[in-house]
């Protein structure tokens, strides 16, 4: 029983990282009255990123002053369906954020679309390879909604998040020396691309050199002033090096709070309230439709906050604890091969090539800028014929030079002992003359890497943790490696001193220690098929009509890039679907 019961709202949007953000725009702009419920405190460019405070690592990477609090609630992680999983009790191989802006905050500011064929990965992968190509076990499956579809959204995000980058082709005609492998695109970046820092000039000329095709990535980090599409401002990125686990004091770095909050302020049907931790969505007698949510609030009280529509909207895999938790679609069970909610985790592979210079190279990894670089997408998606290399998936590999800190970013060379006057000398001979680059590729979908409800551990509120089963598999390995051996042709070509190879061997276990990335995807996948998915094409659950969920968390397969430019077109696409056609008639948009 509640403590509270609310007046009802027309729609409640549980999260307010980047995609709550875009829904709620999109949701007022139709004359909805929105309700947006944030578990964590409020927080904005200023004060929360004010310089010169916010250039401090100690506080915000080290002691994860914007990363969720894991004393107070956190998940479990174990190897394989038989294991005991234990709590992820420290920061460590991901980042989750909270507050308001949530990890949309603290990213770096990598903006990507999607490959074509990840879209629709079996239906590809059979088309070209055959059936029996997909090993038995792996559980990829298409999106539901083509890359034509959801270009015009694609665009769009770029409008909002003021985008830096150089296109290939615009209507079909080239025009730039973008990325060659990227489909045509309907209209040019928002911005330029940034300026191409000295050790992205170093891989940008050996990628060539080697016979691939470098590029300017895509960043939504500022290169000049701009005003977006709702009015808001952005500055131009002065490459601090302080972006990634850090809220931007220059207005350079898209956020919620920089490109979206300024207009939603204005509206006067919208709320946003923080420091209410949403326990689960309120379902009917029947199951079949939610009545709104129930949160606890600052004061540790029980609210009923009634809604006549619910937009999950909670960093990657929450989502799918809170559908769990609410009994919104059937668990997901890998021995039967049952249900949905909760299936098809991925996450993603990294490997890191690190080259060390003889003295004098003064490469200045302390300038940096979050999202800037320069890539290659020669071995990403489908680039490359697969056909007699065994494995599915591909990675893009990219030279970012975001700012290499001084606590976490000492990189030294082979053979240096790790503590010590050697150590010192390593330290002080290398910190201005490395290059590194990583190869990110798709980590794919199994039936064995899931998550569901802990038997064991609660949060604070009592409620079950969520429970992580995940490991890498062969195909994941296999894959890396062979990029990563073919990206060593481009560390040669800078001809460095020496190399140092990050990169995971055949047995690997997931290891949650050190940080990889805080991309994971899943657990509510949409899809055409209630079998399968959680989702219909527009974001809707197949279960309870009134209830969309939006985010990474929807993704059915991992993908190569960064998530965050493909969450938010599919919440574009998802918000048009519910302006267009739910709000007119509350349905079903796709019949079972």
């Amino acid at each position: 029983m509640a403590d509270i019961t609310l007046k009802k709202v027309e729609v409640v949007i549980v999260g307010f990282g980047w995609t709550g953000a875009i829904m709620a725009k999109e949701l007022t702009e139709a004359g909805m009255e929105v309700l947006a419920l944030e578990r964590g405190a409020f927080q904005d460019t200023y004060p929360d990123g004010a310089y010169p405070k916010t250039l401090d690592e100690l506080t915000y990477i080290q002691r994860s002053k914007l990363f969720q609090d894991l004393s107070k609630g956190s998940f479990t992680f174990r190897h394989d369906v038989g294991g005991v999983a234990v709590p992820y009790r420290q920061i460590g191989a991901f980042k989750p954020g909270t507050g308001v802006g949530g990890a949309g905050l603290h990213w770096s500011g990598q903006h990507w679309r999607v490959l074509p064929e990840e879209l629709k990965l079996r239906t590809h992968y059979n088309e070209r390879y055959g059936k029996k190509f997909i090993p038995e076990g792996m559980t990829t499956q298409d999106f539901g909604v083509s890359f034509e579809e959801l270009e015009p959204h694609f665009d769009f995000v770029e409008k909002v998040f003021g985008t830096s980058g150089v296109a290939y082709r615009v209507d079909g005609k080239v025009v730039g020396e973008g990325n060659f492998f990227e489909p045509s695109r309907s209209d040019h970046y928002a911005l330029p691309p940034q300026k191409v820092p000295y050790t992205a000039h170093l891989f940008h000329k050996a990628a060539a050199e080697v016979g691939l095709h470098p590029f300017v990535a895509p960043s939504s980090n500022a290169s000049q002033p701009y005003v977006n599409p709702y009015g808001c401002q952005m500055g131009p990125c002065n490459f601090c090096g302080f972006c990634s686990g850090f809220a931007c004091y220059n207005y350079s770095k898209a956020s919620p709070q920089v490109n979206i909050m300024p207009a939603l302020r204005k509206a006067a049907n919208f709320e946003l309230r923080p420091h209410c931790n949403v326990l689960r969505i309120n379902l009917d007698s029947s199951k079949k439709k939610a009545t709104g949510v129930t949160y606890v609030n600052k004061d540790g009280k029980t609210v009923e906050q009634p809604a006549d529509l619910v937009i999950a909207s909670t960093f990657a895999y929450n989502n799918a604890h809170l559908f769990l938790v609410s009994g919104v679609g059937k668990p997901y069970d890998p021995v039967k091969n049952e249900g949905v909610v909760g299936r098809n985790i991925a996450y993603q592979t990294m490997s890191t090539v690190q080259m060390f210079f003889d003295p004098n190279k003064n490469t200045n990894p302390f300038i940096g800028s979050g999202g800037n670089g320069v890539a290659v997408d020669d071995y990403n998606g489908d680039h490359f014929d697969h056909g007699p290399l065994g494995f599915v998936g591909g990675s893009p590999a990219w030279c970012n030079p975001a700012g290499v800190k001084p606590i976490a970013g000492i990189p030294v060379p082979d053979g240096t002992p790790s503590w010590g006057a050697g150590w010192k000398r390593a330290v002080k001979d290398n910190y201005t003359n490395t290059v590194s680059f990583d190869v990110h590729g798709a980590n794919m979908v199994y039936r064995d890497c899931y998550v569901d409800l802990d038997p064991t551990y609660t949060d604070q509120f009592g409620q079950k943790l969520l429970r992580f089963t995940f490991d890498w598999h062969d195909n994941d390995i296999k894959m890396s490696r062979y990029v990563t051996d073919k990206m060593l042709a481009v560390a040669k070509a800078m001809n460095p001193k020496s190399i140092h190879v990050s990169v995971k061997n055949f047995g690997d276990h997931l290891d949650l220690r050190n940080y990889q990335t805080t991309h994971w995807a899943g657990g509510t996948a949409m899809g055409t098929d209630p079998k399968i998915s959680v989702l219909n094409r527009y974001l809707q659950s197949w279960d309870v009509y009134n209830v969309f969920a939006v985010g990474s968390s929807v993704f059915p397969i991992g993908i190569g890039y960064n998530p965050t430019g493909l969450a938010a077109a599919l919440t574009y696409w998802s918000a048009k679907a519910i302006r267009e056609q739910y709000l007119k008639d509350p349905r079903p948009l796709v019949a079972v």
